[in-house]
């Protein structure tokens, strides 16, 4: 993990070569694939970017966080699935497998490409704008199916204290009002968005750190190598669907890059530190909650940290984790709206979507996007919880394949491309370091079941049908399509 730490970061940055002014005079260039032609959409006016307010490191760490991760809520299945040997090893293992490879990629790519496109336009970089437009479908897609879990968890962290959030038209009611209270403080800024993700990180946060505290005199190690106890065989389509749900989405900050302040060295330290935050905001809660009581693996479901928080420590502290697991749902469905809608910006702003899509809010969010991802959420809010996880694991499998085709090209492709972090590996170390994960995702879709397969499917589908649509739409001229002129291109 030494590639993304903050010492190295400053011998990384390479004289830039993306040009922020006006165009640059004729010379060969690495085109990112979206550009138009006089044929087609025209540029719009370059923003105002003076006006808008960038994120620093602080909260661009809770922001990815909350992307990432929000806290331990949701890893009690992990040890349901296959026991707390397993689940240890898992949240252990599954990084370096994992998450470390996608946060570089981050890194570098989204410093490579400072815009609010994120991954689309990395991918339209490497392999043109059907593709790059692919990318975005379904990676919104699996963003707003993600999104749609917080509201239904929240209330299910509620309703042992209020029975009537359980079902029916209250629980319905509350889903609608919750949903839209978040998404009136995304359309109020994505700096509001960033303190509230601080505010709400540290309080989910602080107690399983009093909580491992209290645990220390009644840890018995020797807890934490049971193997299924009692149960046959490990369960490991939930076992990796429910590591994977809680250690991916590194990449989704990459939609936010055009709001980052300096990005080339603030979103490279920002991921490192994330890193290093999820990843123990895991180990320890796991530690506490299979070392320091008896182990009974059928109640390790959704919530129980809060049950082993009031063994350990009393009452009190098990209804303060119960509270944060709450609040720690708003924090995710905030950091992931925020992405969602500014890549529907970025998109936008590359001429992928209509032009309505890059408008922004006096307050300089994507209204439009915001709107429409809220839709989305409401829509999806009736599926259960594992349909919800494996549908959007899918989604995001196919979209992470585009990701590590599109890295490798551009390694490949474009060796002296300026890159202002810039993993320490070559062509072949690159390829290699993408093969894990690679395999990985492999495994995610053999143990899918076929109604999420055939769902993930037909949404892939749509997706491919989709952009030739749009484009007919552009030809016949009825919705406007622009290229924003502020964007930049990538020089030789």
């Amino acid at each position: 993990m030494t590639e993304l730490s903050s010492s190295n970061l400053d011998s990384a940055v390479q004289k830039p070569g993306i040009s922020t002014g006006d165009p640059p005079p004729p010379s060969p260039h690495i085109s990112i694939g979206v550009t138009t032609t006089a044929t087609e959409a025209p540029q719009s006016p370059a923003r105002p970017v003076n006006k808008i307010r960038k994120i620093s490191v602080l909260p661009l760490v809770f922001l990815i966080f909350y992307e990432v991760s929000g806290g331990p809520f949701g890893i009690e299945d992990s040890v349901n699935a296959a026991g707390p040997l397993l689940a240890i090893l898992g949240f252990i293992i599954f990084p370096f497998i994992w998450s470390i490879p996608e946060a570089l990629i981050t890194a570098e790519m989204g410093t490579m490409f400072p815009e609010n496109g994120g991954y689309v336009v990395w991918v339209s970089s490497a392999l043109g704008p059907y593709w790059g437009f692919q990318q975005g479908w379904v990676k919104w897609l699996s963003g707003v199916i993600d999104n749609a879990l917080y509201p239904i968890l929240f209330l299910d962290y509620l309703k042992s204290g209020i029975p009537i959030l359980g079902g029916g038209i209250p629980r319905v009611a509350a889903i609608l009002v919750l949903t839209v209270a978040l998404t009136y403080l995304n359309y109020r800024g994505l700096s509001i968005v960033g303190i509230a993700a601080v505010l709400l990180g540290v309080f989910s946060i602080l107690p399983f750190i009093v909580m491992s505290l209290m645990s220390i005199p009644k840890l018995e190690p020797s807890r934490w190598l049971v193997v299924n106890k009692k149960m046959k065989g490990v369960d490991w389509s939930l076992y990796l669907n429910t590591l994977f749900w809680n250690l991916n989405y590194w990449d989704s900050i990459s939609t936010l890059s055009g709001e980052v302040d300096n990005p080339s060295k603030t979103l490279p330290r920002a991921l490192f530190y994330a890193l290093v935050l999820v990843v123990l905001s895991y180990i320890f809660p796991l530690l506490t909650g299979t070392g320091a009581i008896p182990l009974d693996q059928k109640l390790w479901e959704d919530g129980y940290f809060a049950d082993i928080g009031k063994v350990i420590g009393g009452a009190w502290l098990g209804w303060w984790i119960q509270a944060a697991a709450a609040t720690s749902n708003m924090g995710m469905f905030l950091a992931e709206m925020s992405s969602d809608s500014f890549q529907l910006l970025g998109m936008a702003e590359r001429g992928m979507l209509p032009e309505v899509f890059a408008k922004r809010s006096r307050y300089g969010t994507p209204l439009v996007g915001i709107l429409f991802s809220a839709s989305g959420v409401i829509l999806l809010s009736w599926l259960s919880f594992q349909e919800i996880v494996a549908a959007e694991n899918l989604l995001y499998c196919f979209g992470m394949v585009l990701e590590f085709i599109a890295f490798v090209r551009l390694r490949m492709k474009y060796p002296a491309a300026s890159r202002p972090f810039k993993i320490p590996l070559g062509v072949l170390g690159s390829i290699l370091m993408c093969i894990p994960p690679t395999i990985l995702i492999g495994f995610i879709m053999a143990f899918s079941n076929l109604k999420v397969a055939a769902v993930s499917l037909v949404a892939v589908v749509i997706g491919l049908v989709l952009q030739p649509c749009l484009k007919q739409v552009e030809k016949k001229r009825w919705l406007k399509f622009s290229v924003s002129s502020h964007l930049p291109n990538l020089m030789e």
